[in-house]
């Protein structure tokens, strides 16, 4: 065995420590510089939401004319959603409902699907540089914090959910997808989020 000294790098995660205020930090910017040149995103115009409130997306804007799909064939779609999946992964929580959003085309996607994913690079390329902060404490403090939308699916009108603990206020897990039951309130729909983010972090 050879002792490597402190950790600074891995996997694409960079990892600060400053032990004297018990504060980790992980940063992806490199990992993301190479992202936005990979797409040929580096000097595109910086976003400042991930996604539009306004944005609707749906299987209809999918191309369904074959010079449309032999178009879109060549638009490296599912590369650029499996990158931004991998930052929303480790250190990028706020990106997880627009790629939730997003990921579901990855099998016939439109042009309008495109320009949203181009929209969250955007937005990654303004906030490279933001790092997730995990903090030391003698007290162990667990934070929920749940949301839902209501029947926002334009495709079969599910409500979407999302939520994210928090441990001594630094986000540890989090998630953002659509409800496998169709809900017939908002109340309804915002408990069975708050149910799904009980069972999924029981190991906490």
């Amino acid at each position: 065995m050879k002792d490597l000294e402190e950790v600074a790098y891995i996997l694409g995660i960079r990892i600060l420590i400053n032990r004297s205020k018990r504060l980790i930090r992980l940063s992806q910017s490199t990992y993301l510089d190479k992202v936005l040149k990979r797409f040929s995103m580096e000097n595109s115009k910086s976003g400042n939401l991930p996604i539009q409130s306004n944005t609707k997306l749906s299987k209809t804007q999918s191309p369904s004319i074959e010079a449309e799909i032999e178009e879109m064939s060549r638009v490296p779609y599912a590369s650029a959603v499996g990158s931004i999946m991998y930052a929303m992964t480790c250190t990028h929580p706020d990106v997880a409902f627009a790629l939730s959003m997003v990921s579901r085309y990855q099998g016939n996607p439109g042009k309008s699907h495109w320009t949203t994913v181009k929209n969250i690079l955007k937005y990654l390329g303004r906030t490279k540089d933001w790092v997730l902060i995990l903090c030391g404490s003698d007290d162990l403090r667990v934070t929920e914090y749940s949301d839902a939308s209501f029947r926002t699916d334009r495709d079969n009108f599910r409500s979407r959910s999302g939520w994210e603990f928090t441990l001594n206020g630094g986000a540890i897990i989090w998630k953002s997808s659509k409800q496998e039951t169709v809900a017939d309130s908002m109340c309804e729909s915002e408990y069975i989020a708050t149910s799904e983010a009980a069972k999924e972090a029981i190991w906490l």
